[in-house]
């Protein structure tokens, strides 16, 4: 079961922004238990464990780095989010919820403040391959 949305958009005071959502066919707490254990490297890298408190720091073994905005257990995670190889940060935000008509977990991969097009079309392309990946895990 897969329901797909991306909405990519120029925002005129915080750059690009971009999302896409999809729904599983699992339950929400399954899906975020999966999101912050085994598959945390499918969509942040490689990293021991995504801290759940406001203002902590993290880093993945590919040097994305970034700091934790804020957190609601099961539901979702706001953070800053930089590869190593970008002058700036931009927004993450991972939110699961349940699907309409109780139909499984949607997740949505939300980014904002992205530098321009090409990196927004960039983007995009990497949250639909994660979104499908999950999608095939809980196939």
């Amino acid at each position: 079961m897969s329901e797909s949305r991306s909405t990519p958009a120029q925002k005129n005071d915080a750059g690009w922004d971009v999302g896409v959502r999809k729904t599983v066919a699992a339950s929400p707490d399954a899906v975020w238990k999966f999101l912050l254990g085994d598959g945390l490297p499918m969509w942040l890298g490689e990293i021991e464990s995504l801290p759940s408190k406001k203002g902590v720091r993290y880093r993945t073994n590919d040097g994305v780095r970034g700091t934790i905005r804020s957190f609601t257990n099961g539901k979702q995670v706001r953070m800053t989010w930089q590869p190593e190889d970008w002058p700036h940060e931009t927004t993450l935000q991972v939110t699961v919820a349940n699907a309409p008509a109780g139909a499984g977990a949607t997740i949505e991969f939300r980014q904002e403040e992205l530098a321009d097009r090409d990196e927004r079309r960039m983007m995009l392309g990497h949250w639909h391959n994660v979104s499908d990946s999950l999608v095939a895990h809980f196939g």
